[in-house]
């Protein structure tokens, strides 16, 4: 006997299906769609923010079009993670989970991306960069197109 009616939960899946379609839609989660999307399935507003607060792939504030991951985990981080992404704070001129004014760049970090005998590693798009120096971040981010490399950086 319940003694508060409890609506119809939607079917398996319609929730994260909802919230990667407002993800893919507008790059993040906006409020308002999720205020929609909790009235469109019938659910409560905090069980599509408890979701979507739980899973990294998203986010409640605007990213930018190319997503960096500096991998911090126990291996990477011996090897020199940490000056990457102080390098690359400087570059860009953000914190982690900040994006650059322009919105070209989101940089985060990562615990792990299961790469540990490449590292220190980074993911851009998708896309692992191991065994990283940071004289080669400049290049990296110049395959995007948003950067030029240093001219020094090119005679090697």
């Amino acid at each position: 006997m319940h003694l508060i009616a409890q609506p119809t939960p939607p079917p398996g899946g319609a929730l994260l299906a909802k919230l990667h379609e407002i993800n893919a839609e507008h790059g993040y989660i906006p409020e308002d769609a999720l205020r929609d999307a909790a009235a469109d399935l019938g659910v409560p507003l905090s069980r599509l923010y408890s979701a979507a607060s739980f899973y990294s792939a998203f986010s409640f504030k605007p990213r930018g079009r190319h997503s960096i991951q500096v991998c911090l985990g126990t291996a990477c981080y011996i090897r020199g993670a940490d000056k990457l992404l102080e390098k690359l704070e400087k570059a860009l001129g953000i914190k982690p989970g900040e994006t650059t004014e322009d919105g070209r760049f989101t940089l985060e970090t990562v615990r792990c991306v299961g790469s540990c005998s490449m590292s220190p590693v980074m993911r851009v798009e998708g896309e692992t960069h191991g065994r990283l120096k940071a004289d080669r971040l400049s290049r990296i981010l110049s395959v995007y197109g948003e950067k030029k490399p240093d001219p020094v950086e090119q005679e090697e």
